[in-house]
């Protein structure tokens, strides 16, 4: 199963809910040198904008990944700059005020920044 897959199938579970930074943490836990419960658990507090709105979920643990793949501010600053040329923001409050606006629902908005978190991370672990 590939990154993005894993992704969207965590996404997609019932049974325990994995918000948007630990559908991208977990996938690359490997990279990070974790462990998947331990990516679980560090991504926990992460989803809804560290719940406040702020930075997106997806953009925080993209930046984890970033950090303890060795990367460094460069590549990070590249891939701020890539997701909010995809998705026109980078806070969660932002981006839902958006989703509001689209008339979208919240799931598939979250759904698809995670996928546009994830394919930027593939492409910048390169």
């Amino acid at each position: 199963m590939t990154r993005m897959e894993e992704s969207q199938a965590l996404r997609d579970r019932t049974d325990v809910h994995y918000n948007c930074c630990q559908s991208v943490l977990v996938p690359f836990a490997g990279v990070c040198g974790l462990d998947r419960d331990t990516a679980f658990q560090l991504g926990a507090n992460f989803g809804r904008g560290m719940r406040r709105g702020s930075a997106c979920g997806a953009v925080t643990s993209a930046l984890m990944v970033l950090g303890m793949a060795g990367k460094g501010a460069d590549e990070a600053t590249e891939f701020m700059s890539r997701f909010r040329e995809r998705n026109r923001a980078l806070d969660c409050d932002a981006l839902l005020q958006m989703m509001d606006e689209r008339g979208e629902e919240h799931k598939p908005n979250c759904d698809r920044l995670v996928r546009s978190a994830v394919e930027i991370l593939e492409e910048l672990l390169k």
